[in-house]
């Protein structure tokens, strides 16, 4: 049994088809590579996925049971986290607490605020934040920003993680860094799905990579498949990673 399929996944909005009876699955232990050019429909996936939207037709199933129903917050709570493209915090709100959210209310668990706490610290010590836990979350760089939404997903004790374009916009360095989490993290038990235009980066860390094109799954393999998919290079990856 897969840890998570989509069977003939659609979403329109008006005429547009953003996803287009899509089946995927993800099986336990994996980092899957989600990748294609801007519009392809990939954070719309994940959004169907998480449940900030619906698919119409089509439906989700995690751990064999369908969850196409069910809102977000519980689809969280049965441990599949994510986080954002663009980054969503609490501006205002310091670093810690912005943490807390995720182990408060994304477990499903009873926690008190102390316990609550301690897992937010401990999610912000393995991203390296524990030293800005006091700053306010407004403040902090990008790459910074996207550390900290990587821990409250984390403190949420997700089964499957949702990583959207978590390394845009970052160092080469913070690349790096970025991808040493990742490995880590699937090191800890938890399947990993991300979205990433970082090539040399989703290349070298995914097990298997999705192609995404107007909404379409086009392709489908391991990173050295992918590479040499005449399909791929055509709409996405280009000649210069052909040559």
């Amino acid at each position: 049994m897969h840890l998570l399929e989509g069977e003939g996944v659609c979403k329109n909005f008006g005429g547009l088809a953003a996803v287009s009876e899509v089946d995927f699955y993800v099986d336990e232990g994996e980092i899957v590579g989600l990748i294609g050019p801007n519009g392809a429909g990939k954070t719309t996936l994940f959004n169907l996925i998480s449940a900030a939207l619906k698919p119409k037709p089509g439906k989700i199933i995690y751990k064999g049971r369908d969850i196409t129903p069910l809102p977000a917050y519980k689809i969280c709570r049965m441990g599949i986290a994510r986080t954002f493209q663009t980054v969503k915090i609490f501006a205002n709100v310091p670093v810690l607490r912005n943490v807390m959210v995720g182990s408060l209310f994304g477990t499903g668990k009873h926690m008190s605020s102390s316990e609550a706490q301690k897992k937010a610290q401990e999610a912000l010590d393995f991203v390296g934040l524990a030293s800005l836990k006091d700053t306010l979350a407004g403040d902090l760089t990008l790459a910074q920003q996207k550390r900290l939404e990587l821990a409250r997903a984390l403190a949420s004790d997700p089964e499957l993680l949702l990583l959207d374009e978590i390394m845009a916009g970052l160092t080469p360095t913070e690349v790096a860094e970025a991808m040493e989490a990742i490995t880590q993290i699937r090191s800890r038990g938890v399947t990993v799905i991300m979205i990433e235009h970082v090539m040399q980066a989703i290349m070298k860390i995914s097990d298997r990579i999705i192609v995404l094109d107007y909404g379409k799954k086009i392709a489908e393999g391991t990173p050295a498949e992918m590479a040499a998919n005449p399909k791929v290079i055509e709409v996405y990856l280009g000649e210069e990673c052909d040559a």
